[in-house]
């Protein structure tokens, strides 16, 4: 059985050199449709990813009356730190309030030719990003109205980003799901010309006795041969471009807290994927193409 088996992979070999063009043609358009899907794939876990930053990033500011004591300041922040869901509490001066709206504006308003009108704030932020509305409505009830003036987290861009994130989510999902099916589709479609184009080969095989599954075997392993050259190329293209991307677009994100997907176990990840749907597809293709001549 093993003597077998070592033939029917030389002979997968020898299939593939005496198809010399056919073999050509199917392992390049495994390799442009696996190209295609190892793109998407990265283009969307990375948006996935920076929609999720933008989530986490979403804050809620929780400005204080002007005329509020220390100790009432500090009562504030004890009551805003035991709410459910708070993962950190930041208190931001009207002083650095200021600085903040300089370095993003400059003095448009003539604000540093007057008495600082801006108020004192905690800046509020949540475990998960779901938890952001009922933190804000907690902090602006009429319990806190003596100390706070009003608490926000920039309601209607915030909605947005989590309307995109969720979108992105989805859709994303949606979409690698489909460009899966038309790689599946394309690959096995390639494979099965593959076979159509060895009919008369096949039939020798079956006239001179030999059973199915003899004449399944190189067939099956060729299928799988042209699966895993093909994805040669995409692996390597994501193996050594990505992190190439990452070092050059990452520093540009961090600057803003998002990120890319750091390279390592994700493109291994990728990489992995592509090799296992091609080698399958591959496989399967051959197999599923060759049913009607083994028919009896």
């Amino acid at each position: 059985m093993i003597r077998t088996f070592f033939r029917h992979i030389l002979e997968s070999f020898k299939s593939l050199r005496r198809n010399g063009w056919m073999t050509i043609s199917s392992i390049s358009a495994v390799t442009i449709t696996l190209a295609l899907l190892g793109a998407f794939l990265m283009i969307i876990l990375n948006t996935v990813k920076l929609a999720e930053d933008m989530e986490n990033n979403v804050e809620v500011s929780v400005f204080m009356n002007h005329g509020v004591t220390q100790e009432e300041q500090d009562e504030l922040e004890a009551t805003l730190k035991a709410l459910p869901h708070v993962e950190s509490v930041e208190f931001s001066s009207q002083d650095e309030e200021l600085e903040r709206v300089k370095e993003s504006y400059g003095d448009v308003w003539g604000l540093f030719d007057q008495d600082n009108p801006l108020l004192n704030v905690f800046i509020v932020r949540a475990t998960e990003p779901q938890y952001v509305k009922d933190i804000t409505k907690t902090a602006q009830s009429s319990e806190y109205s003596k100390v706070v003036h009003k608490a926000t987290y920039g309601e209607d861009l915030s909605d947005k980003i989590f309307g995109i994130a969720e979108g992105v989510r989805t859709w994303g999902l949606v979409g690698s799901g489909l460009l899966l099916f038309v790689a599946m589709f394309l690959i096995s479609n390639t494979i099965r010309i593959t076979i159509l184009s060895r009919e008369r080969e096949i039939q020798i095989m079956r006239l001179v006795g030999a059973k199915n599954g003899y004449i399944r075997w190189p067939f099956f392993l060729e299928g799988g041969w042209i699966g895993l050259f093909g994805s040669a190329l995409p692996v390597a293209l994501i193996i050594l471009g990505y992190p190439e991307i990452y070092r050059m677009l990452n520093p540009i994100l961090l600057r803003s807290n998002y990120s890319l997907l750091e390279p390592g176990v994700l493109m291994f990840q990728v990489s992995g994927a592509l090799i296992l749907i091609g080698i399958t597809i591959g496989s399967l293709g051959s197999i599923i193409s060759m049913r009607r001549f083994l028919k009896i």
